[in-house]
């Protein structure tokens, strides 16, 4: 046996042993490569361990990596996921928790990503790239349940405060007044009874008079079409008459340019007249002779005498 060939192989062999340990402890060509991303949770993630799978539409893309609590603000729970390179985490990616079944083991459920979307990257001053998250359907249910539970208590204590002593005295008090406004319905039952019956007959008379009424309307509407014929004729009636007036105006015209100057002198003349007969009214009034005899010659005055006239 040649021993020499033998150790030579054994040793031969320790060392790729060793080699793909190396390689493969350093990431060997075949591992899948992982992204580490940010997830801020604002309630609590109670079921949620590390290494705990993510997932993106039902598809296994990762893990979690580490979880932690904030301590700026201890509402918020920081989570680093560990994602398959080449994953389509993109700026509308959601991160929600759910649990599988009736385990209740939580995991993270990634959706969205449309087509357009650009891809997530890190902001400016933040280590990872941040996905953002919404409130599971379990928060949710709890919100809706706290929500119809404060409305209920609110409810009840309404309900007790109805149903307090005061306000069951009040109610006792109003069935109490009910109780007599139905006994005295009730015994004037025959008088009510009389008020619906006249009642009636009033509507049947208003009925009629309002048959009555349309023919005086109808009659009044006929008296109105005559009042408005009669408007338009006298309408075309002054018409006519304005155009009676268009016709005789170059007459009247030529009536004030011939005729008022005629008349003007005959009016003065007339003024005139009239002046002569007061004065002669007048003497005659003083000196009624004069009517008769004449006037007589004025007597001279002293000094008057011999002086030629």
């Amino acid at each position: 046996m040649n021993y020499a060939l033998v150790g030579t192989f054994v040793l031969a062999l320790g060392a790729v042993l060793i080699a793909g340990v190396l390689w493969l402890a350093s990431g060997g060509a075949w591992q899948k490569q992982y992204d580490l991303y940010l997830a801020v949770e604002d309630e609590s993630v109670a079921g949620l361990n590390l290494n705990a799978p993510v997932k993106y539409n039902g598809v296994d893309v990762g893990k979690v990596r580490s979880i932690e609590l904030d301590l700026a603000n201890p509402q918020r729970v920081n989570l680093l996921f560990a994602i398959e390179r080449g994953t389509p985490v993109k700026e509308d990616t959601i991160a929600v928790l759910k649990t599988q079944g009736l385990t209740g083991i939580a995991y993270v459920e990634l959706s969205g990503g449309a087509i357009g979307s650009p891809p997530l990257r890190a902001k400016p001053g933040s280590r990872y790239p941040e996905i953002r998250t919404k409130p599971s359907l379990s928060a949710r249910l709890e919100n809706i349940l706290t929500s119809v539970l404060t409305k209920l208590d609110g409810t009840s204590n309404a309900i007790n405060a109805i149903l307090g002593v005061e306000n069951q005295a009040a109610f006792k008090s109003a069935l109490a007044d009910i109780a007599i406004v139905a006994r005295t319905v009730a015994a004037r039952r025959d008088t009510i009874d009389a008020g619906i019956t006249q009642a009636g007959r009033t509507l049947d008379n208003t009925a009629k008079a309002t048959v009555q009424m349309e023919a005086v309307v109808a009659r009044i509407g006929r008296s109105a079409d005559a009042v408005e014929k009669m408007g338009n004729e006298v309408a075309k009636t002054s018409a006519s008459a304005g155009q009676a007036v268009d016709a005789i105006g170059p007459d009247v015209k030529r009536f004030s340019t011939e005729t008022l100057p005629e008349l003007e002198r005959l009016m003065g003349e007339l003024g005139i007249l009239s002046k002569s007969l007061r004065r002669l009214s007048e003497q005659t009034t003083r000196d009624p002779r004069g009517l008769i005899f004449g006037r007589s010659p004025v007597p001279e005055g002293p000094g008057e005498k011999g002086v030629a006239p």
